[in-house]
Formats: C-alpha cells, sequence, structure tokens
C-alpha cells in the first residue's frame, strides 16, 4: 500500500520525518512525500486528496468530515508562536502581509485585532516572501511563522504583536498552531498503524538529532546548523510526540473562542490516539 504524506519545506516537518523518509523505521507501507507550504497543504486538503498530511488546526475547522488529527506531529508554541513585525513601531498595522488566511496565525491575528481594537488589511502571499515585502514597502507590516519569528531582527524589523503573549494572557495554555490528519478513508486499524509510525520517526529524530538536524538543513533557507537544531526543537518537542491534555484544551479553547466571535463554527476536534 502507497500512503501520500504531504508536510512543510520546513526543518520542523524535516526534522520530524527523518527517519520514516530515510527508512530508520519499519513500514508497512510504502510512503510518497509531497511537500509544499502549509497553506498550500490547507487547500489541498479539501480536495480530500491527501492520505495524511500536515495542517493548521484553523484549517481543521473545515476539514474535520475527511481528516482525524493524529495525536503525534502537532507543532505547538510555548513561549513563543507568530508575531507581527514592521520596519519600525506603528500605531496602526495597515496593511499585513499574512501566510494564508487558513493559517492558524491568521485566526490569531483575527483574534487578537479584534481583543485590542486594532484594524488591519491583510495581503496573502508565501510565508518566506513576507519579509522581503515588508522591507521593500510592499506592505506596512507583516505576520511572520516559521523561522521568520527568529531572524526578523538580522533583516531591522521591530516586533509589533506577539501572538504568543496573546494567547497566554488569554489562555495560560500551549499554543497549537498545527497538526498532523490523517485521512479517514482509511480503517482504524491503519490510521494506528501510521501513527505508530509517525511516533517512532518522532522518537528516532528525538534520539538521533545529529542526524536528523543534517537532513533538516536541506530544508533551512540559509539558516546556521545552530539555529536550524534550534528552531527543530522549538516545534519537535514533547508535545509532538504524544499530544497531551493541555494540548487537547487548548485547541478546543481556540475554536470556542472562534465560535463564540463569529468566526467559526467549533467542530468535534476527533484525536487519534493509541489507548
Amino acid at each position: 500500500m502507497k500512503i501520500t504524506v504531504a508536510h512543510t519545506p520546513d526543518a520542523d516537518d524535516a526534522f520530524m520525518f527523518y527517519a520514516m523518509t530515510a527508512g530508520k523505521v519499519e513500514m508497512p507501507f510504502e510512503v510518497e512525500h509531497v511537500v509544499r507550504d502549509i497553506e498550500t497543504l490547507n487547500r489541498m486538503a479539501f480536495e480530500n486528496k491527501l492520505d495524511v498530511t500536515a495542517i493548521s488546526v484553523h484549517a481543521y475547522a473545515y476539514l474535520s468530515k475527511n481528516y482525524r488529527i493524529l495525536s503525534a506531529g502537532a507543532s505547538v508554541g510555548d513561549g513563543y508562536g507568530p508575531i507581527v513585525v514592521a520596519k519600525r513601531e506603528i500605531e496602526d498595522l495597515g496593511k499585513v502581509a499574512v501566510p494564508g488566511k487558513l493559517t492558524t496565525a491568521f485566526l490569531l491575528l483575527t483574534l487578537a485585532c479584534d481583543d485590542l481594537g486594532i484594524e488591519f488589511e491583510p495581503v496573502e502571499m508565501k510565508f518566506d516572501e513576507i519579509i522581503p515585502a515588508i522591507k521593500d514597502g510592499k506592505v506596512d507590516s507583516g505576520l511572520l511563522i516559521h523561522e521568520g519569528q527568529m531572524t526578523y531582527t538580522s533583516h531591522g524589523l521591530t516586533k509589533l504583536i506577539d501572538l504568543w503573549e496573546w494567547w497566554n494572557d488569554k489562555t495560560s495554555l500551549p499554543l497549537p498552531l498545527g497538526v498532523n490528519a490523517i485521512n479517514r478513508k482509511f480503517d482504524e486499524e491503519t490510521q494506528k498503524t501510521f501513527l505508530r509510525v509517525m511516533k517512532k520517526s518522532i522518537e528516532y529524530a528525538l534520539k538521533n538529532s545529529d542526524e536528523a538536524v543534517n537532513y533538516a538543513m536541506k530544508f533551512s533557507r540559509g539558516l546556521s546548523r545552530n539555529l536550524t537544531e534550534k528552531f527543530a526543537k522549538m516545534y519537535v518537542n514533547e508535545y509532538t510526540y504524544e499530544m497531551p491534555e493541555s494540548v487537547v484544551k487548548s485547541i478546543n479553547t481556540l475554536f470556542d473562542i472562534a465560535e463564540e466571535k463569529g468566526i467559526l463554527r467549533k467542530p468535534t476536534v476527533d484525536i487519534l490516539f493509541m489507548h
């Protein structure tokens, strides 16, 4: 059996899937990797063509009928998360470059700005085009995900809003950003088999991090080895191997807040655990 596994071209996903890609874990199926940015994967998931895919927690609200969240593979911020930056301090965010309206970062920005009484005009673009667009003056500010959260100061940019801080002040919970989801077309046993392999792949990377970081460097977009390792381990951590109750609660809380604001209808949060 062949399973398509879709993930982002980022160091954290590469780190997580290294063992699966390199044949370091036994698999009773063949894997075909599909590598695209997160917003592209969100939109591809609507076509119901991907077997297993990384998706934004936000996107899951619209995809729960066809996909089930895996308890392994989540990207969770704890002390860090998406940020809004600009060339200098500005009162209004103005035109904000955003990495897609289905990203969790965009949902958080919408919720935070509603809370703070701030208006903004979103301009969608690929996440790696956002910093150049700010520097070139094409937008007033930008919503950064991935490594931009660590490198923005080296581009002379200033942080305006820290969405982790907003979320933490509001909920005191970890910040759920992305999950891996499996298509409901597979039976329960196949779903659990994939989850078992996924967990082994994450475990292998955490135990053999030098090896996994070497592979992740191919997806680091010019980051140094130290920064690549730091970024990979920011988002591949204890929450990633097995989703704890605090992350389940945080996903439900995010949907509760968004539903209260009339932004979306809360889905049934269906997560596959091994037990």
